[in-house]
This record gives structure tokens, sequence and C-alpha cells, in this order.
């Protein structure tokens, strides 16, 4: 392949794309999963966007240095590896978190990050059509030479599926037609119950999620138009395009709102699908993968050797990828930023069984998914395997002590 394109969506749950079970949102993603190959079990390193990225774009944990908030300069970046192999590397997106301003713009031949750009309270982002619009610009600047234009790999992020809630009325409509609310009340419901995690009303947190989805909807209508930009610019039949997210979000699922640190499926079990339009048939892999393997994966569809620095494995050829549990990591924060006194919480799983521990108050917790996929009924003091799964995790808490950049 001589392209790769990688495109994360902020905050998209599993269970809303069409293609993994849920229902009708994601008509144009279900539409090319036969030339797909399809992760059902993929898991983020961490349940928000600081815990999370630095599995996606340098395949390593968030709390492998200490927490900082910087990105440590003993992280490889995708992008460093890449260019420093001769392949020419853009990337655009608008989150702050993942900014300059942290270091993420380390080996980027072009780098947009719209944190000089103004934005409403309402939408607090550059919307995807928008970043459609630059990579698209971009692209048509690098392609002119035609068929002589050097490999690329492109990352773009859309932020349009994350709170606040106040999608266009037309997406709502695709949705829940009866749902009409202006979009001085959707804010309010963003400021008075997302922002305060009440989930008091079942009524109010299902109206959340009714314009969570509309937002999927819209996100939707966005990678169709990217794909059709790939086709304009003639390198679609040339570039493999690898979606995911950084984690999902919560609807009351477990006693809460948005993306705390927690370890549950809703935030941690993510969608991950490669796209190659020469495929000729779809494929769906069982396979327990991480968000660590997406940029050793890269590397591999450029037929590269993985980094030094990178922890995971690549996905291709799959029947080489070598089976073995997944973490993540965070801390407990409650609300949209850390505070820097939370506690550390981390997760491991293995074939159906899933172990959560949390810092604070030393609690360990213990799923068995097959039997309890909503993460019921902790079996921490039942299983025969609770100490072993125990044993997994104990050695990564507090393991960066001493390991900090100077």
């Amino acid at each position: 392949m001589k392209n790769v394109v990688l495109l994360t969506i902020d905050t998209l749950r599993r269970d809303v794309l069409g293609c993994y079970g849920g229902g009708n949102l994601t008509p144009f993603i279900d539409s090319i999963q036969q030339q797909c190959l399809r992760f059902t079990q993929a898991h983020s390193s961490g349940p928000y966007t600081q815990a999370a990225f630095p599995g996606i774009l340098t395949s390593s944990y968030y709390l492998e240095y200490g927490r900082q908030k910087m990105l440590s300069g003993k992280r490889t970046l995708i992008s460093e590896a890449l260019q420093r192999a001769g392949i020419v590397t853009a990337g655009f997106h608008s989150n702050p978190y993942i900014s300059a301003y942290f270091g993420w713009n380390r080996g980027w031949d072009v780098f947009y990050d719209s944190m000089e750009e103004d934005v409403e309270e309402e939408v607090p982002y550059i919307k995807a059509g928008a970043i459609n619009s630059k990579a698209d610009r971009w692209l048509a600047s690098h392609v002119a030479a035609g068929a002589g234009y050097r490999p690329f790999f492109l990352w773009l992020h859309y932020m349009d599926v994350h709170e606040p809630y106040v999608p266009d009325q037309r997406y709502i409509d695709l949705v829940d037609p009866s749902v009409r609310p202006s979009r001085a009340e959707m804010l309010r419901l963003f400021k008075e119950v997302l922002l305060k995690r009440d989930v008091a009303h079942k009524e109010t947190v299902e109206l959340l999620r009714t314009l969570y989805c509309a937002h999927v909807r819209e996100m939707d209508d966005a990678v169709k138009e990217l794909v059709g930009i790939l086709e304009t610019r003639e390198v679609l039949q040339d570039t493999c395009l690898i979606l995911t997210t950084d984690h999902g979000e919560e609807f009351g699922d477990h006693g809460g709102l948005s993306h705390d640190g927690k370890m549950y499926s809703e935030l941690v079990h993510v969608p991950l699908i490669i796209y190659e339009p020469t495929r000729q048939q779809g494929e769906v892999s069982d396979t327990l993968v991480s968000t660590l393997d997406v940029s050793p994966t890269i590397l591999s569809l450029f037929g590269l050797d993985r980094a030094e620095a990178f922890e995971g494995r690549s996905l291709l050829p799959l029947q080489d990828y070598p089976p073995r549990g997944v973490y993540g990591e965070a801390v407990d924060k409650h609300g949209s930023h850390e505070k820097g006194e939370e506690k550390e919480v981390h997760y491991y799983r293995e074939g159906d069984l899933k172990v959560i521990y949390h810092e604070r108050g030393d609690a360990w917790e213990l799923y068995d998914l097959r039997a309890d996929p909503q993460e019921r009924t902790n079996i921490i003091e039942t299983s025969p395997a609770a100490e072993s799964m125990k044993a997994k995790v104990r050695p990564r808490v507090r393991r960066f002590q001493g390991k900090q950049d100077r």
C-alpha cells in the first residue's frame, strides 16, 4: 500500500456503529465493510483523550513516564518514525490535549491543531467538514505532480461526536424526529446535566444519548466525504484507511456521563476498522487487540519495521499477531480535567475475564464478560482466577517512579 490514512473519531462508542450492531446511524461506514477488516475485540489504552492517545500515536501507555502534560521525549510518535523513513506526514485535528502546545507536533511535515482559531461555546472545535477541507487542500497540493508523488501518511481527528451535543436538527430528525430542542436548550443540558454528571432522570439521559447519536450520523457523512476526497484526488486505490477512536462515552451505564476515569466497556471497548478499497472480501476478527497496535500496523503497511519504543504489535498479517491480553491505565478523574491529586486506575483483559484496579481504596473488580457483558456482577471474591488476574496488574501500579523525565 502506497499511502495510509488514520481517522480517529473522538468519543465514538463502538455500539453505535451499524456494523457493530448499532442500527442505522452509520450507513456509509456500514456500506464499505466488504472492503474492511473489522476487529470486534479492540480495546483502548485509556478512557479519555490524555490517557488514550499515547497508545494510538506512540504505541505506549499513558503512565509509562509518570503523569506529564507534555509528551515525553522518550516516546516515539508514528509521525517521527515515518518521517525518518522518508514518508510525508500530515495531521489535521482540533483537540487541545494533543496540540503542538503539549508536544504532539513532532515529526509532522504539516500539522494543524486549530488552537489559533476562534470557536463557539456550542461547538468548541473545528468541525469535520472543515478538517476534511484542509486535508483536501493539502492533498491537492501534494499529489499535483501526478503518479510521482511521495507516499504519505495522513491523520485526521474528528471532534464532532464530542460534547456539548448540539447537532443540527436535520441530523436529529434522522435519529428521532419527535425531538426538537433549541440550541439554547441543548447547551443548557450540557451545562446543567452532563457537566454535573446528573443521571437522576433517565429520560434526560436518553435525550442526551439521542443528541449524541445525531452527531454520530453527522460524522458518518463526514467519513463519506473524506473517502470521496481520496477518490477525487485519485489516491483511494493506493490508500489504506484505519478508523478508530480514542475512547467511548457513558450514558448512565455505570452511574455517570461523559468519559471519566473508568475502565468499563462503554469507554474502552472500541471500534477498529481497516479499510482497503482493493480488498475483495470483508473479514471480521475476534482477536483481542489494543489501540497500541495501530502505529506498528501503520509502519508495517509501509513495509517498515516496528519502532524500538513501540509496545504494540502489527495487526497485519493477522495470522502472525501474537495472542495476549490487553492493558489500559488512567487516573480516576471526575469531570473534564485532571486536577493532579487523582489516584491511578488500571484494567487488564485476557480472554473473557477483565480485572479493574482502583488505587483509591485499593479496590478490585473482576468480570466475566461472556456471562456478564454489561459488567454488573463483580466476581473478585469468588473467581478462582482472581489472584492470577491481580498479578497481571500489580507490577504496573506506580511503575513510573524513577522513570520520569528530568
